[in-house]
C-alpha cells in the first residue's frame, strides 16, 4: 500500500529535495505540494493525503493553523500530520502536537530518519524521539499544569481519565516515557498486541487522535508529572 505524501513548504527548493527523496521510495508518493497552511489542507482534502510534511514557519495561513483545521476535520480523520520545524525543540511544538499533529522532526534530519517519520506517521504512531520528548516535557513545567486542566473547548480531563482501567492509565504512563509497545510488553510481561488494545482503549476514551495525543494529554492531565533535572 503506497503512502501518499502532501508537502507543505513556502521554501520551492526544500519541498524539491524532499519529493526526490519520497518518490524515491516504492513505498510512497507525493502526491501534492503547498506553499502555505491553506493550500495545504485545500490539498489533503482534495488528494486524500496520508502524510502531511508541515512547516510550521509560513505566510499567511501557517502550519499551525493548517493542522488545527486538518484535524477538525472528520472528513479528514485519517490524514497524519508531521510538523518540520527548523530546531527540533520549538517554540510551538506543544501547540502543534495540542493542534493535533503526530509529531514533529528537526529539518536538519537525516534522509532515513525522514522515511522513518513517514512510515512511523502513516501507522498512526507518534513521532517524538527523545530529544523531543525531553524538549515537550520542558515547555509543559515552563507552562504549568494541573490535573484539572481543561481542553481549549473547557472540557477537564478527570472524568475521562476515570474511566480508565488501572492497566490502561498504567500503559498511558508508560506511554508517556516514550516508550514502545514492544518495551511495554516487555515490561508488563504481555504481548504487544494486548499492549496495543489498551493503547486503543485509551485513545478512545481520551479522544486522543492517535499516540502522540497520549502524551500530551498524560502531561496536561497530570496523570504523569514529570520532574525538572
Amino acid at each position: 500500500m503506497t503512502i501518499r505524501v502532501l508537502l507543505a513548504d513556502d521554501q520551492a527548493l526544500l519541498r524539491s529535495a524532499f519529493k526526490v527523496l519520497v518518490d524515491s521510495e516504492p513505498d510512497m508518493e507525493v502526491v501534492g505540494e503547498a506553499a502555505d497552511g491553506a493550500e495545504a489542507v485545500a490539498l489533503a482534502r482534495s488528494q486524500r493525503a496520508d502524510v502531511v510534511l508541515m512547516d510550521i514557519r509560513m505566510p499567511g495561513t501557517d502550519g499551525l493553523a493548517a493542522t488545527r483545521l486538518i484535524s477538525a476535520d472528520p472528513d479528514l480523520a485519517g490524514v497524519r500530520v508531521v510538523m518540520l520545524t527548523t530546531f527540533e525543540v520549538d517554540e510551538y511544538v506543544v501547540q502543534s502536537l495540542r493542534a493535533g499533529a503526530s509529531g514533529f522532526l528537526g529539518k536538519g534530519a537525516e534522509p532515513d530518519e525522514l522515511l522513518n517519520a513517514i512510515r512511523i506517521a502513516a501507522a498512526g504512531e507518534a513521532l517524538l524521539s527523545p530529544v523531543a520528548t525531553k524538549g515537550l516535557i520542558a515547555t509543559f513545567l515552563a507552562q504549568g499544569g494541573n490535573a484539572d486542566a481543561a481542553r481549549p473547548d473547557g472540557e477537564g480531563y478527570s472524568e475521562r481519565l476515570d474511566a480508565l482501567t488501572v492497566r490502561e492509565r498504567e500503559v498511558l504512563v508508560l506511554v508517556a516515557g516514550g516508550h514502545s509497545n514492544d518495551e511495554i510488553a516487555e515490561r508488563l510481561e504481555v504481548s504487544p498486541l494486548t499492549i496495543k488494545t489498551h493503547v486503543n482503549r485509551a485513545m478512545a476514551k481520551l479522544g486522543a487522535r492517535d499516540r502522540a495525543q497520549l502524551v500530551v494529554t498524560a502531561y496536561e492531565s497530570g496523570l504523569v508529572r514529570p520532574r525538572a533535572e
